[in-house]
């Protein structure tokens, strides 16, 4: 079985994917961008108002899945966070574009698709976007719902979490593909990884508080 992010974590992964080729000066992000661009009113569905408690528990889980890790360095003002998407599911720049619009906002149609990912990475036409699809539905990323009654046009969810798998049409969790994730089992190798980037992260947060200090 695949990962089952909880929706906190869809949102900070889905924020991740985005803001790195829209904002990419600003990238990796710090707790704060995070926050905002969780939170933002604006191509995200639902809106929501997560605070740092949340988005650090997001962080936390999506770390252990070997989802994302700490980018500051020790002397670094403020802890700093990027995705690792590429390397855990081997996904490229137009898989990411299509899964993180899915996962900021929920099942969409192909046009749609092709409309909101431009700003991360355009498509041609839309059989290139069916193309994406097929080649995410194939490795267990994506799933096509079936029409609802007055629906005209097929949508497609991302499956990786329980609040998306829950939209009706969605394949069940027995007939999904398998994901291919490279990182780690649970064992204790990745347990001391995932303490060690708290800890890091804590150090780095207690230097800027000292450099606001002046101590």
């Amino acid at each position: 079985m695949g990962p089952e992010l909880t929706f906190d974590e869809q949102r900070v992964l889905g924020c991740l994917l985005e803001k790195q080729r829209t904002t990419p000066d600003q990238y990796p992000l710090s707790l704060n961008a995070l926050r905002l661009a969780c939170n933002q009113s604006t191509n995200r569905e639902p809106v929501v108002d997560l605070d740092e408690d949340a988005i650090r528990a997001a962080l936390h889980g999506l770390g252990r899945r070997r989802f994302t890790r700490l980018a500051s360095g020790h002397t670094s003002r403020a802890s700093k966070y990027r995705h690792l998407l590429e390397e855990a599911l081997g996904v490229d720049h137009a898989d990411q574009a299509v899964l993180a619009i899915l996962l900021l906002r929920g099942a969409q149609t192909p046009g749609e698709l092709k409309g909101r990912t431009d700003r991360l990475h355009p498509f041609a036409s839309l059989d290139e976007v069916e193309v994406q699809l097929g080649s995410l539905i194939d490795r267990g990323l994506v799933a096509r719902l079936d029409r609802r009654p007055g629906q005209k046009e097929v949508r497609y969810a991302h499956l990786l979490g329980e609040e998306s798998a829950e939209d009706v049409g969605a394949a069940p969790a027995a007939a999904r593909p398998a994901l291919s994730v490279t990182s780690p089992g649970d064992g204790l190798p990745q347990r001391l990884s995932a303490l060690e980037e708290e800890v890091a992260a804590l150090r780095a947060e207690v230097a800027a508080l000292r450099a606001d200090l002046g101590t």
